[in-house]
């Protein structure tokens, strides 16, 4: 068989999102290594996955349950057994499960089992927990409106809609914390099975049968219990306190410690050691043990799909510019321009970079094949930028990522590898587009782990600089960065301060004169607009320049670049490249969100 044929086989076998479709000795039978690769593709594409498309599947989730306890309390109004009942009681779960929406207690499996694997960190696992199940509360609560106010309940079915939310809170606390955690091994239990599950119709009758011992059981599920104390706390006169105490949180813990350690874990020790180059590939590089616990404060909370980086000592010596970048044939200039700004000091490296944008639905194959073949055609196109090193007599270190998080991942190996630059390009068009998917409030929640540099490439021609400063750590990176231009391409530098008023033209002066000579820019042009009008000024004065320098706002940078809600039309209106400048800030999200407090000096 030809290699074209072994990998359309292979292929065969698998899904969209890289796991097997069938079984490797049986084809309706997976293996418990084949079961836990299928989990960890789904678990990927849910930890990647941004906090409003979680909250949203959640909220769906924690809508649908009210399904559940309406037709509960109306069966139960009706009929004479309580079993007549539960055979309706596993509708909502059906609605959720077999639909992909995000369950609370569906997710003890997948993303702990990426925790386990030290594939994602332990606060990420929290994170996506604590979305879901504040989207899981929303929906209950929602569904629980409805139902206490939209009439849905008739006199009787009221009647027997409190009375079973009050047999939840009549119940002690350490018999609801037991009954919760079988509850929860039940869930997990579910979910582990369908993924050993090949088609519709077994999930659909593993998730009616395993739901229905719920009410048979006298069990508790947190969101069916959230919702109803929150539609006793409407219809009657029960606290808020006192049903989320008493009831809701002895159930939560009591399905999460089910759901983790009874089934989770358990399975997780039942699959063999070659589980993960099951699911991934041979060698890869976990999360370290301060990664693992602190997530990115130690540097990444996720490990991407394939990652080439190896471990590296950084140099204290050192001055290290990273630069990201999506297309190796069309960015040569970028890597170029920071190779000149490296080669600047006594030990200047470049790191590059290439971030291959993953489908955000679709896990690599496991496939060893595909690995490598990635690998050697990213390192191909990155074999000039050696070549480009020699030339400026800098290193120039390499590297490739494959992520569906890319943007993400820029922040990650800037903390992982801790340089003193990031150097990269922000084109709509590119690859960098896909952080609006990506959830920007990571961004924006995160101090930056270093100075930041983003281009608007047209031509990167340094001859003549454009530096608007009102003062700040980000126009002292800009002026930092015309000191190198002027040394590696003669730059003439022209510093613009914009004042309110022809009678501050006299102060706006001294400040350039004064902030001129701080930063080593005494030769500079020193240019004075009264108008008042920053924009207009910078485009004016833009006319005769080649590249323009501009710092961030009190807001940030990055965050409003991320949020497309940067309203500087000098980008798009100067003919020249525009250089973005973002310093490291103290500032808290308060601050970052609402362009408030002290800048780091």
């Amino acid at each position: 068989m030809s290699d074209s044929e072994q990998e359309a086989s292979v292929s065969a076998e698998e899904s969209e999102y890289g796991a097997p479709a069938t079984g490797k000795v049986l084809p309706d039978k997976f293996s418990s290594d084949e079961v836990f690769q299928r989990i960890v593709a789904d678990a990927e594409h849910e930890v990647t996955s941004n906090t409003r498309e979680l909250f949203f599947s959640a909220l769906a989730a924690g809508f649908a349950i009210t399904i559940t306890y309406l037709l509960y309390a109306s069966m139960s109004a009706k009929a004479d057994s309580s079993i007549i009942a539960a055979l309706l009681y596993p509708l909502g779960f059906i609605y959720i499960i077999i639909g992909g929406y995000q369950l609370y207690t569906e997710n003890t499996l997948p993303p702990v089992a990426l925790t386990l694997e030290r594939l994602s960190s332990v606060p990420a696992l929290f994170r996506h927990w604590l979305v879901v199940l504040a989207g899981n509360f929303a929906g209950g609560a929602l569904g629980a409106l409805a139902l206490a106010h939209g009439g849905v309940f008739d006199e009787s079915t009221k009647a027997v809609a409190i009375e079973i939310a009050e047999k939840g809170m009549k119940t002690p606390v350490w018999d609801l914390f037991f009954k919760a955690a079988f509850a929860g091994l039940i869930v997990a239990g579910v979910v582990w099975m369908i993924f050993a599950a090949s088609d519709t119709i077994s999930r659909l009758a593993i998730v009616y049968l395993a739901f229905l011992a719920i009410p048979l059981g006298n069990l508790f599920h947190v969101v069916v219990s959230f919702t109803e104390v929150v539609y006793l706390v409407l219809v009657t006169d029960l606290a808020v306190g006192a049903g989320m105490t008493q009831f809701v949180l002895p159930v939560l813990v009591g399905n999460t410690l089910g759901g983790v350690l009874l089934v989770t874990v358990v399975n997780y020790y039942q699959t063999s050691e070659q589980r993960l180059e099951i699911a991934r590939f041979e060698n890869v590089r976990r999360l370290t043990t301060r990664e693992l616990l602190l997530g990115n404060l130690a540097g990444r909370s996720y490990v991407p799909l394939v990652d080439t980086l190896e471990e590296i000592a950084r140099d204290p010596d050192s001055y290290r510019i990273l630069v990201p970048i999506a297309n190796p044939r069309t960015e040569q200039r970028l890597v170029e321009f920071a190779a000149k700004m490296a080669g600047t000091r006594e030990k200047g490296c470049v790191h590059v970079v290439h971030v291959v944008q993953a489908p955000k639905d679709i896990s690599v194959s496991a496939d060893s094949r595909q690995h490598d073949r990635i690998v050697r055609e990213s390192e191909r196109l990155l074999e000039d930028f050696d070549r480009l090193g020699e030339r400026h007599d800098v290193r120039v270190d390499t590297s490739t990522i494959v992520s569906p998080r890319s943007f993400v991942e820029i922040f990650d190996r800037a903390r992982r590898t801790n340089p003193d630059l990031v150097v990269m390009d922000w084109d709509r068009e590119k690859v960098w587009n896909s952080a609006r998917a990506e959830g920007y409030l990571d961004e924006l929640t995160n101090r930056l782990p270093c100075d930041f540099l983003v281009t608007r490439d047209r031509g990167l021609d340094a001859s003549r600089i454009l530096i608007p400063t009102a003062g700040g750590p980000d126009s002292d990176l800009s002026a930092q960065t015309a000191a190198i231009l002027q040394q590696t391409d003669g730059a003439e530098v022209t510093l613009l301060h914009v004042v309110d008023g022809h009678g501050k033209r006299e102060a706006g002066e001294q400040f350039l004169r004064e902030w001129a000579s701080d930063h080593e820019l005494d030769d500079a042009t020193l240019v004075v607009d009264d108008g008042g009008d920053i924009e207009e000024a910078i485009v004016s004065e833009a006319d005769d320049a080649t590249m323009v320098l501009i710092g961030a706002t009190e807001r940030g940078l990055l965050s409003r670049l991320v949020t497309d809600s940067l309203h500087l039309d000098i980008v798009d209106d100067v003919d020249s490249s525009v250089l973005l400048a973002e310093r490291p800030s103290n500032r808290g999200l308060r601050e970052r969100l609402f362009g408030r407090g002290r800048r780091r000096k």
